[in-house]
């Protein structure tokens, strides 16, 4: 099964301000998703 991944929506993470892209884990809550990683959320907004 061939994936696109040029396709996926993208956003920028609040903490680090780094663009990334849409996981199958955030598929029914990607409207929320605000960080990149456990790391990101750790920090916090505007900390990292």
């Amino acid at each position: 099964m061939a994936h696109k991944k040029l396709t996926l929506p993208t956003k920028l993470c609040v903490a680090c301000a780094r663009p990334f892209a849409w996981r199958k884990k955030w598929e029914r809550d990607w409207e929320n998703v605000k960080y990149c990683s456990d790391r990101c959320r750790a920090t916090g907004a505007g900390r990292g």
